[in-house]
């Protein structure tokens, strides 16, 4: 087995200056860390980690460390990788990493299953690629994991099929579910580090353009709400009625997606689900259109169909590409229509992932603990953890709130009392 695979050494001092950044905001973990030092829930455990390897996933890695768990951590990306973060975590922490930004689809997978040769009992999965492989190539490991977790979207929508098939071999907890995760991370975050992926890449000036937002849940919430906030003219497309009317009431055009394409300048699909920007979408497209994506997997655009009308693709600017069409247009792809915010950009803000972390290290503690009661199913985060990860956050940011007065409580669980 491999101690490690990570592009330079070298680049460790830049690495650790960058995870102690991250770490001043990212309060909630700190404490967590702190208790896991003292207490050493997941001793002897080991975890399998297939995450976006950043300076945020370092502090999460660090803390698990902390709580007694034998770590090893791979991307959940081919472009998710901070080369610099991974040669910190190894040469500083002495954490197993298989990650290397750029890495084909080949590496990808020997640096999973790289991991999987750690022999995890729990996996902590952003997409269920590890938890999938798992599954399919290497099921002699099974009887040996207790439990898991879930990072995104992507990924629960894959392992509650897997449940739904009979498949699940293990429980698994839902962090993409928890309220401290989603209406935080995928919202502020999403919204915040995709328009800044766009920007890195581009530098084109968002005041004025007309933004196209391909789904309205809360990640693509998240990016309409920014990208307005820069002065676009937002138009959402949808496929569930709720939603759409849900972005109607909140200000935005809606329109199916063989109009928007015509009128469109910047397209960003948020929606876990295959094709959402397609052939006939390109076919419809202004000569100098935008598209880039912010769901999990890069199959959101239809690249290989805009790659069949191309007379010719070139690297105009890192991570982007221009394809030129017969008829003389041209279309500009973003980080090869992989996660925009991580492959142009640095990926969520710390302050966000910190919630969403401390999700993570509580939930791996709560399948330690509990993996014998559970069945084996997606599970969401136990109430008490979401509602303690808020109030830990609050507390950090110095903000006090009001609690139920006793003649409160009561009022609240009876039924006898009127008008």
């Amino acid at each position: 087995m491999k101690e490690y695979d990570i592009k330079d050494p070298s680049l460790a001092e830049q690495g650790l200056l960058r995870i102690e950044w991250a770490e001043r905001e990212m309060p909630v973990l700190r404490l967590i860390r702190e208790r896991f030092r003292k207490e050493k829930p997941l001793q002897g455990v080991r975890l399998g980690a297939c995450l976006h390897v950043t300076s945020e996933t370092a502090n999460l890695m660090r803390t698990l460390r902390e709580g007694g768990a034998e770590v090893a951590l791979c991307a959940s990306n081919p472009l998710s990788t901070q080369d610099d973060v991974a040669a910190a975590l190894v040469e500083h922490y002495q954490i197993p990493v298989y990650a290397i930004k750029g890495e084909d689809e080949e590496t990808y997978y020997q640096h999973i299953a790289a991991v999987l040769d750690h022999h995890p009992q729990v996996t902590m999965d952003d997409g269920a690629d590890l938890v999938s492989t798992l599954h399919k190539s290497r099921r002699e490991l099974l009887p040996d994991v207790i439990g898991g977790t879930e990072e995104t979207t992507t990924g629960v929508i894959r392992l509650r099929a897997l449940q739904a098939q009979g498949k699940l071999a293990y429980p698994i907890i839902a962090v993409n579910d928890a309220d401290t995760k989603h209406l935080f991370d995928n919202r502020y975050g999403t919204g915040q580090s995709t328009i800044d992926g766009i920007i890195r890449a581009t530098n084109v000036l968002l005041a004025g353009k007309t933004f196209v937002v391909c789904g309205y849940g809360w990640c693509s919430r998240g990016i309409a709400m920014r990208a307005r906030g820069m002065g676009a003219n937002v138009i959402v497309t949808e496929v569930d009625p709720l939603r759409a009317l849900e972005a109607v009431m909140d200000g935005y055009r809606v329109m199916p997606m063989r109009q928007a394409a015509q009128v469109g300048d910047i397209f960003v699909s948020a929606t876990g689900d295959l094709h959402v920007i397609d052939r006939e979408h390109f076919e419809r497209m202004k000569d100098g259109a935008i598209v880039a994506n912010s769901g999990h997997f890069n199959v959101e655009i239809n690249l290989e169909a805009l790659g069949e009308m191309a007379t010719e693709v070139k690297k105009v600017r890192p991570f982007v590409e221009q394809y030129t069409l017969a008829d003389g247009r041209h279309i500009y792809v973003l980080g090869e229509g992989r996660l925009v915010n991580l492959a142009a950009a640095e990926g969520h803000p710390s302050a966000v992932m910190d919630m969403s972390f401390a999700n993570q290290a509580l939930s791996a503690e709560f399948i330690v603990c509990h993996h014998a009661e559970l069945e084996k199913a997606v599970y969401p985060v136990p109430e008490e953890i979401d509602k303690n990860v808020a109030l830990l956050k609050l507390q950090a940011m110095g903000i006090e709130i009001d609690e139920l007065t006793e003649e409160q409580k009561k009022y609240l669980s009876s039924w006898e009392s009127g008008t």
